[in-house]
C-alpha cells in the first residue's frame, strides 16, 4: 500500500472525491462538515483547491486508489476509503503517514456515530475534547 499526496485531480480521483461527497452527505453531521471543509471556497471548486494547496493524499495498491485524507492546517479533516477497501487498515495508514509528516496533524474530525474514525483516532492515544451541538 503505498501512500502519496496528490498534485494533479485525475479522473479516477474526481470518481473517488464524487462517491465519497455522496456518502458524507447522506450522514448526519456531514452537510456541516461539508460546509466547513468549503469555507468560502465553492463546493464544486473545493477538490482543486485543496490539491493546490498540498492538502490531499491517497493510497493506493498497485495503482488502485483505494482512499484519501485531507490535512489543512494540522487537522485531518476527512478520510475515506472506498468500500470495497474497508476493513483493510487503509485509513490506518493513511492517519499513520500524516502523522509521520513534517507537520503532523494534532486534531481531527469524526462525524457523530461513525465509531470507526473514532476509534482510530483514539488507538492513536487522541481524546475527543470538542463536541458541538446546533439547535434546528
Amino acid at each position: 500500500m503505498n501512500v502519496s499526496l496528490v498534485t494533479i485531480v485525475t479522473p479516477e480521483l474526481q470518481a473517488l472525491w464524487g462517491r465519497a461527497h455522496k456518502d458524507v452527505v447522506a450522514k448526519r453531521g456531514g452537510a456541516a462538515l461539508l460546509k466547513t471543509l468549503c469555507g468560502a471556497i465553492e463546493e464544486t471548486d473545493l477538490l482543486a483547491n485543496i490539491v493546490a494547496s498540498s492538502s490531499l493524499w491517497t493510497t493506493d495498491d498497485e495503482g488502485q486508489l483505494m482512499g484519501f485524507a485531507v490535512c489543512r492546517a494540522r487537522v485531518v479533516e476527512a478520510v475515506y476509503v472506498e468500500h470495497s477497501f474497508r476493513r483493510r487498515k487503509v485509513a490506518t495508514t493513511l492517519v499513520h503517514a500524516l502523522l509521520a509528516g513534517e507537520t503532523p496533524p494534532v486534531d481531527a474530525y469524526a462525524l457523530p456515530g461513525d465509531r470507526g474514525m473514532k476509534s482510530l483516532y483514539e488507538s492513536l492515544g487522541w481524546k475527543a475534547r470538542l463536541l458541538t451541538m446546533r439547535g434546528a
